[in-house]
């Protein structure tokens, strides 16, 4: 598979997640419906093909894009499907920088934080789908830098760096009652403890924040 170029998507079967919140202290299980999902971290020379842009602060073709917000990452799945002739998911309002999700179009998109968990576990229940240093880039193992897409064993569903090197931006709201438009992030990155390398683990920042270890990976539905 070509990580450099390529979208890379993998079917994920239907399924069940349970997430959490710790403020509140609530857990509820979310049906998943059949999705894809990029196996890889949308990497810096894709984000370039696509954008014509290199914002990242290490600087490689292989390594994933990071130095990217929210708002730079819809804007990426909406320039790559009109580029692939594909319905653009997202009506994008510069003015306020929000955007809403067209769930009839057959466009990329990022993940929703279930979908994301389900593709993460693949199946598996523990904290991780394998050992720590097998899987995941972080501060135990990553020399203090982001290091390039595929190198750390994937899950059972073909899933490369769910858990490390970079954060994944998901298309959900985290908390809107305490932090209002802030987004979700998921599966730490290669500066954070073990703990933060964990399927469950979420984490917020709100939409226009960029720094060097938050990425994101590309999704589409399944329509009818």
């Amino acid at each position: 598979m070509d990580t450099g170029t390529g979208n890379g998507l993998v079917v994920i079967p239907p399924g069940r997640v349970t997430l959490s919140d710790r403020r509140t202290r609530s857990s509820w299980q979310v049906e998943v419906a059949s999705f894809e999902i990029s196996a890889f971290p949308v990497t810096q020379s894709r984000y370039a093909q696509v954008t014509g842009e290199r914002p990242s602060s290490h600087q490689g073709d292989g390594l994933p894009v990071e130095g990217v917000s929210w708002w730079d990452a819809v804007h990426y799945c909406n320039a790559l499907s009109q580029r692939e002739g594909l319905a653009p998911a997202y009506h994008l309002y510069a003015a306020t920088e929000t955007a809403e999700w067209d769930s009839s179009a057959d466009g990329y998109r990022l993940p929703t934080e279930a979908e994301w968990e389900h593709a993460c576990r693949a199946g598996s229940t523990g904290p991780r789908y394998g050992g720590l240093d097998e899987v995941a880039w972080y501060d135990g193992n990553s020399g203090g830098r982001v290091h390039p897409v595929g190198l750390k064993r994937a899950n059972a569903w073909g899933l490369h760096d769910m858990l490390g090197n970079v954060w994944d931006w998901c298309w959900d709201v985290y908390d809107a009652e305490v932090y209002g438009a802030y987004r979700v992030l998921r599966g730490g990155g290669w500066a954070d403890e073990h703990w933060s390398c964990r399927a469950s683990v979420r984490r917020r920042s709100h939409p226009t924040f960029r720094i060097d270890d938050v990425g994101f990976r590309v999704a589409r539905s399944h329509l009818a």
